[in-house]
């Protein structure tokens, strides 16, 4: 087998992620191998063979024609829709350049896939068009604004909507949309984006007024890289490929003929009455009613951001009310079930600008899980999937992310010891003693559910909400957090960051939490000392007095530098070399960072607490750098120093099989505990249990404080990608732990 060929995974994944692409159908695939070996030819040679070649070229040409409804115009094959809208857009404006018009506008929907507004916006540039680009809104359920087209059609060069839209599985009206389009323009060029459509829905383009329509081949069981155009006679055209002139002139390039072969049968399947591959709309229908059970049943407060019954059944949309997307598409892909989070060609956005355009909150945008299967799936694999969804729901119930349904659940204790949340770059900490007594610190409004439904699951004792400071950047979380866990809270008069009125220190089992005033970043910042039952200094709650790496900013109102350089050398007095800073923020991705390492990593600390500067000179450099990084950073509450790249260790996954030989040698799986007990890595490694820790980024500095880890061992550090797993090993390397490693391309590679 080729070194870049995977191996078959140990448990077959459930993958609905098929709006983002799809498995190669057997049968297709036989055909474009068949294609690859057999009938190869050029379709431009004049032998036997090429002439075999353009046979099948011309008879997947007229297939396509059947498909979609088009007795006339053109067919092009192309690499895929993206070049189909560049051909389609640049056909349309270079023939604009000829006729033009004052005040033109590009007009597309909100919710287009990006492929279209990005290559409206670069060539509407590139040509010197100068038109105004405009987006045309939708309402709630993602249908285009039909007044908004008819007040500016008539300037318009362009139209470009969308048949399905893919994140959503929204259709639009094409009949609607027409009307309005040709009732005030009959000469504005329009294209209709049916990548989503084939297959899904019935198409007769003839019998429509569309110039272009995009298609791609591997949205439906094709192969990559093949694609084809409709393009409506005497339509503008305007080759975008020169060369050899295939394709009549209209698109050099010689053929992708064992892609063309995949339409080509296709096609056959989907013309075939008799062929029971693709199902109907009432089977789809009944298919996505099982997975919205499934999904319902597992994970309880669902928000589904579209209307089914304006959405093609193939698509679900949906956010889990109290879960990040980021955590459930983590656990779905832990337990082997490919879903997106929005479209997965805009991977790495904040936000779903398709949900934000419909209108739906920031937390159904942030949020959005995308759930797609193919019009080719079998009541086998909808079962097999809402088998593997429900199967989550005793992980969910055992790491404290649903509330279980159980009288007498059986739960493991989730949060015992120290554990952080983040919420774009802010943190906020847990603090759990032996008796399931707990203080929140730095809570963020955004994480309320989750603290709500840990302390309702593991039945805490609250004993403190508090801030470190008043958030410059957020509202205050305590009050409304303390609301919500009203039944849970010890009753006290507090001060207007939680802490006690009346109380020196608060007690959590054998640990005490102090109070120590530390203005500097702001007037009122303070931090929390935990001590354990020998009196040491295990944690300290700073806010952004101190930040990983740097220190908080003192440019704010109520920032002192001077007043921030006594603060320091008041907790460095009562801090050791092993005391864990736990900051309000966390800009270096670090973690666990302890007092010695945090001098180390931070020089104008460093010089204060050596003496090297007295407190006036660290107000005037502090004061200087702050004036200097206000201008040029985007971080509010602090400036951290550029660490130095660490190189970390990497091993393939059969190195890491044979180091796990060695008796000193673990395993530390850096996902969350949901994931991990999504499968058995131990297993996967054919290692033993006790020889695989789960160590999450979150419980990190827990791990360090609770010496779970020994510098004389030798640690793997895995995740699902490698990425967590670098960072980790990173961290533990700055704190001293020499013998560690990372699975280069993580569990996504090791099989």
């Amino acid at each position: 087998m080729s070194e870049f060929l995977l191996h078959d995974e140990p448990v077959k994944q459930v993958y609905l992620d098929a709006n983002a692409t799809t498995p190669v159908l057997p049968c297709i695939a036989d055909v474009v191998s068949h294609t690859m070996q057999i009938c190869f030819g050029n379709p431009s040679s004049p032998h036997i063979t090429g002439i075999q070649a353009k046979h099948l070229l011309e008879q997947t040409r007229q297939k396509a024609r059947t498909v979609i409804g088009a007795n006339s115009g053109d067919i092009l094959f192309t690499s895929g829709a993206t070049e189909g809208i560049q051909t389609a857009v640049v056909s349309t404006l270079i023939n604009a350049k000829k006729n033009p018009i004052k005040n033109p506008v590009l007009l597309y929907g909100a919710t287009e896939h990006k492929a279209v507004p990005n290559t409206l916006k670069h060539w509407n540039s590139v040509l010197e068009i100068n038109a105004q680009v405009l987006a045309i809104p939708v309402d709630s359920n993602g249908i285009l604004d039909l007044d908004f087209i008819a007040k500016h059609i008539n300037n318009a060069l362009m139209i470009c909507t969308m048949a399905v839209n893919n994140e959503t599985g929204v259709y639009q009206d094409l009949n609607a949309i027409e009307r309005t389009i040709r009732g005030r323009n009959n000469d504005v060029s329009w294209m209709v984006d049916c990548v989503q459509a084939l297959g899904k829905q019935a198409l007769t383009l003839s019998d429509t007024t569309i110039d272009y329509a995009p298609f791609s081949g591997h949205k439906l069981y094709a192969p990559k890289g093949i694609g084809f155009l409709y393009i409506r006679e005497g339509s503008a055209y305007t080759p975008f490929i020169a060369g050899g002139g295939q394709e009549s002139g209209m698109r050099s390039g010689t053929e992708n003929l064992p892609g063309i072969a995949g339409l080509n049968k296709l096609f056959s399947m989907l013309l075939d009455k008799s062929e029971c591959t693709f199902k109907s709309a009432d089977v789809l229908n009944a298919y996505r009613s099982q997975l919205q059970s499934a999904i319902v049943d597992t994970f309880g407060d669902i928000t589904f951001n579209h209307d089914f019954t304006c959405s093609v059944p193939t698509t679900l949309n949906f956010a889990v009310n109290d879960l990040t997307s980021k955590e459930v598409i983590d656990l779905f892909d832990a337990a082997g079930i490919r879903v997106s989070g929005g479209s997965a060609c805009s991977t790495g956005a904040s936000t779903s600008f398709v949900l934000d355009a419909m209108g739906a909150s920031k937390w159904q945008s942030e949020n959005a899980i995308r759930l797609s299967f193919g019009p080719a799936a079998t009541k086998e694999d909808i079962d097999h999937a809402c088998t593997r969804i429900r199967a989550l729901k005793v992980i969910l119930q055992a790491n404290c992310l649903i509330v279980s349904d159980s009288t007498t659940p059986q739960q493991e204790v989730c949060a015992l010891g120290l554990t952080q949340f983040r919420h774009l770059g802010a943190c906020s900490w847990l603090y759990v003693s032996d008796n399931k007594q707990a203080v929140i610190i730095d809570p963020i409004i955004e994480l309320i559910p989750r603290f709500e439904k840990i302390a309702n699951t593991q039945n805490l004792v609250i004993k403190g909400v508090l801030n470190t400071h008043m958030h410059q950047e957020r509202s205050s979380a305590i009050t409304l957090l303390s609301s919500v866990l009203a039944d849970r809270i010890l009753k006290a008069d507090v001060d207007e960051l939680g802490w006690p009125i009346n109380d020196q220190h608060i007690e959590l089992g054998q640990d005490v939490l102090e109070k120590i005033t530390t203005p500097g970043h702001s007037l009122d910042s303070v931090s929390y000392i935990l001590k354990n039952a020998k009196s040491n200094m295990s944690y300290c709650f700073c806010g952004d007095l101190i930040l990983p790496a740097g220190l908080g900013n003192t440019s704010l109102i109520g920032g002192d530098a001077k007043k921030m350089a006594e603060s320091i050398l008041k907790l460095d007095v009562q801090l050791n070399d092993t005391s864990v800073i736990c900051s309000g923020h966390d800009y270096q991705q670090c973690f666990a960072m302890n007092w010695a390492v945090q001098q180390a990593q931070t020089p104008l600390l460093n010089a204060l607490i050596t003496r090297g500067i007295d407190t006036d000179e660290f107000a005037i450099k502090k004061q200087s750098y702050d004036a200097v990084k206000q201008v040029n950073s985007t971080q509010l509450c602090g400036y951290v120093n550029a660490l130095p790249e660490i190189e970390t260790q990497q091993l393939s996954f059969d190195d890491a099989k044979k180091m796990l030989k060695a008796n000193n040698t673990y395993l530390i799986d850096t996902r969350e505990p949901y994931e991990h007990d999504a499968n058995n890595v131990a297993q996967l490694f054919n290692t033993d249990d006790d020889k695989t820790l789960n160590i999450p980024l979150s419980r990190m500095a827990n791990a360090i404080v609770e010496e779970q880890l020994s510098k004389s061992k030798h640690y793997i550090l895995l995740c699902r990608s490698g990425n967590r797993s670098k960072v980790a090993a990173t961290n533990l390397i700055q704190l001293g732990y020499k013998k560690v490693y990372n699975l280069s391309g993580g569990l996504a590679l090791s099989h």
